[in-house]
């Protein structure tokens, strides 16, 4: 086990060089090592994305066992967004005044209550309930977490920090997510479920050992975290997050009628371009992640205007199998992308030591994916039929050009008053 001083960033690795002549020469981003409370978080946000993608796959099951359709079945997945959406600024701010620490393995314990709450439900009603308290530990996790491990990496690898994070989700689609969805297709959709909160409070156990105990809120008071929010650029960059999002899961989530109803791809292929396209978003997620220390804007301009390229190609031209599969694995490079730098971004707005910014981070995440897959649904019901979703998608992610070139030129203008 490390010891405390371990999970703290090192100041000198941080700090600025100093050359020749004292000039200040920044420390690379992708050299400062990252400590290993950051990889601890990754890990823990691949249990956090297991959890919340693998209904997906045992609805069938699901529903068969709580005797209601599959659209009500579905409704599962519904209550775990506004669990997140809701939970996670409401249990920031119940949590302010507890250390990081003890918030952190909070949200763990709650996290795996839910799951065996839906383990032991034989009703729908009882398997909601334990969704959405799955969805408040999820949440708090985000909001306290995304706090911990930026301050840990330090301001010259915030970003990377937070691109581990995000890798942890990707990675959950990759893996936890088949191999969710194959437990429970062999052991009964209610062994993921123990699964997770075995790995929960194993997690919250190990947390409890290497975070030190001192982590506490720089400024706990409700004044100082609503302060936060008065930047109009952060609400600039929560409409950046929520319109990206949108972008993708209008697309995305409607991808197997895309390929085998208009690209003509077997069935049985179908797992593997979502494969190709998780391995897309982990390469994508790091790529953002070291870029964006360094250019956050001159990386998030071009990938979202790549992510849009990219939508529009697959609605004009995914109607080859081959084809089609290759424009889904370059949006999941491109769109997940930006994910950590956003995330940075609203650390650097709204300062380190703010949870309830990072909340709202995190529900304006949900509300994307949320108004994404709606959307897109309603798109693919439309005239447009199949081009439907991926077009809504374009939509999304052209208009997320706006508030980013905003942010962009504020920046800029901030640069050059500065300077001057």
């Amino acid at each position: 086990m490390s010891s405390p001083s371990s999970t703290k960033p090192d100041p000198s690795a941080a700090a600025p060089r100093t050359g020749d002549g004292g000039t200040a020469v920044p420390v690379p981003a992708g050299k400062v090592k990252l400590p290993p409370v950051v990889w601890l978080l990754g890990a823990v946000a691949f249990l956090m994305g297991t959890s919340e993608f693998v209904i997906s796959g045992l609805l069938p099951q699901i529903s068969g066992a709580l005797d209601v359709s599959v659209s009500s079945a579905g409704t599962l997945i519904t209550a775990f967004a506004v669990g997140m959406m809701i939970g996670a600024p409401v249990m920031s701010m119940a949590t302010q005044r507890l250390p990081r620490r003890s918030a952190l393995i909070a949200a763990l314990l709650v996290f795996a209550a839910g799951h065996v709450v839906g383990a032991l439900s034989s009703g729908l009603g009882l398997a909601l309930v334990g969704r959405f308290a799955a969805a408040l530990g999820n949440g708090t996790f985000w909001a306290v977490g995304a706090v911990v491990a930026t301050a840990a990496a330090g301001p010259a690898a915030s970003t990377r920090a937070m691109g581990v994070m995000v890798g942890g989700i990707t990675l959950a689609n990759i893996v936890g997510v088949p191999l969710g969805t194959a437990a429970g297709q062999l052991g009964g959709w209610q062994a993921p479920f123990w699964m997770l909160a075995a790995l929960a409070v194993t997690a919250a156990v190990v947390v409890a050992r290497q975070l030190p105990a001192d982590t506490t809120r720089a400024d706990t008071s409700l004044r100082a975290e609503t302060a936060a929010l008065k930047h109009p650029r952060l609400w600039l960059v929560y409409l950046a997050i929520a319109l990206i999002q949108a972008g993708i899961m209008a697309a995305y989530s409607y991808v197997a009628p895309l390929l085998t109803d208009r690209a003509h791809l077997a069935t049985a292929v179908v797992p593997l371009a979502m494969l190709g396209f998780g391995v897309g978003a982990l390469a994508g997620t790091t790529v953002g992640g070291r870029l964006g220390d360094r250019r956050p804007y001159a990386t998030l301009i071009p990938a979202t205007a790549l992510t849009s390229a990219l939508l529009a190609a697959i609605t004009l031209w995914a109607t080859n199998s081959v084809v089609a599969v290759v424009l889904v694995v370059l949006l999941g490079g491109a769109g997940f992308a930006n994910n950590p730098i956003v995330v940075g971004e609203v650390v650097r707005i709204a300062g380190a030591d703010r949870s309830l910014p990072m909340a709202l981070a995190t529900s304006a995440f949900q509300v994307g994916i949320a108004a994404g897959s709606w959307l897109g649904g309603i798109a693919l019901t439309s005239g447009l039929g199949l081009r439907g979703p991926s077009l809504a998608g374009f939509a999304f992610a052209l208009a997320a050009l706006l508030p980013l070139g905003l942010l962009a030129a504020s920046r800029r203008k901030a640069g050059s008053v500065t300077q001057s």
